[in-house]
C-alpha cells in the first residue's frame, strides 16, 4: 500500500484524488487549509490549518508527519485570480505566484526527508502555463505562475534524479470545478483524476521532468 499526500484536498481535483486513491486500496493525506465536510466525510487522514505559503505552516506539517514516509507527494493546491492588461494588479499576480509556484516549491523541499528512492513528487500545473500554447492572452498571474511551476519542476526532476526520485508536472484538463465555474465544456473530476493518477503510474526516472496532460499527451513548453 502506498501513501499519498495531496495538498489543497478539501475540494475539485484534491478531493477527487483522495477518494481514488483510498478507494483503489493506497493511503491518502489531506491537507489543506480548511476541511470540507465532504473531505471529513472520506475518512482518510486529514491535516488542516496548513497554508503552503507560511514556511512555518509547512515546517508545523512535516513536524505532525513524523516518521510517515511518503510515496507520492502531490502538488495539488493552487488559485486563479483574473488579471488583465487592463485591470493589471501586481498584488493578485504575487499571491498567485506565492500560492501556484513557491508554495509548492515549497512543500517539496520540506518534505523530502519523508521521500525515499522510488519516490514520486507531483507537480499539478496547467495548459495555461504553455508559452508555446498560449494563443488567447491575459490571465497574466495564472499563466506566468505556472510557467514558474513548470521550471521548478523541471529543475527538481534534474536534481532529485540521482536520489531516485522522479518528478510530473501534470495539466489536469480542463475539469468541471469551482475554479473554472463548473463549466460545462470539461471533464469531470472523476475522469481526469483517473487518467492523472495512471500518468503517476506510469512515471520513471526515464520520463521524470515530463510535462503531460492527463490524457497522455505530452504538452509544448
Amino acid at each position: 500500500m502506498a501513501t499519498y499526500l495531496i495538498t489543497g484536498a478539501n475540494r475539485g481535483i484534491g478531493y477527487e484524488y483522495c477518494r481514488q486513491i483510498q478507494a483503489r486500496g493506497d493511503s491518502a493525506i489531506a491537507v489543506c487549509r480548511t476541511a470540507s465536510n465532504e473531505l471529513k466525510a472520506l475518512g482518510v487522514r486529514v491535516e488542516e490549518g496548513i497554508d503552503v505559503t507560511s514556511d512555518d505552516s509547512v515546517a508545523d506539517l512535516l513536524a505532525r508527519l513524523g516518521q510517515t514516509q511518503i510515496d507520492v507527494l502531490i502538488n495539488n493546491a493552487g488559485i486563479i485570480k483574473r488579471v488583465t492588461l487592463e485591470h493589471l494588479d501586481f498584488d493578485s499576480i504575487r499571491e498567485q505566484f506565492e500560492v501556484n509556484a513557491l508554495g509548492a516549491l515549497r512543500v517539496t523541499q520540506v518534505l523530502l526527508p519523508r521521500l525515499q528512492v522510488g519516490g514520486k513528487v507531483i507537480l499539478m500545473t496547467s495548459r495555461m502555463g504553455s508559452i508555446a500554447d498560449n494563443t488567447s492572452g491575459s490571465s497574466y498571474g495564472y499563466r506566468m505562475s505556472k510557467v514558474a511551476l513548470s521550471m521548478a519542476g523541471k529543475s527538481l526532476s534534474v536534481d532529485l534524479k540521482p536520489q531516485g526520485i522522479t518528478v510530473a508536472i501534470l495539466h489536469p484538463g480542463l475539469v468541471q470545478t469551482r475554479m473554472t465555474n463548473f463549466t460545462a465544456n470539461g471533464i469531470t473530476p472523476e475522469i481526469s483524476v483517473r487518467g492523472l493518477l495512471a500518468r503517476i503510474d506510469e512515471l520513471t526516472l526515464e520520463t521524470t521532468g515530463t510535462f503531460w496532460h492527463s490524457n497522455g499527451e505530452i504538452l509544448p513548453w
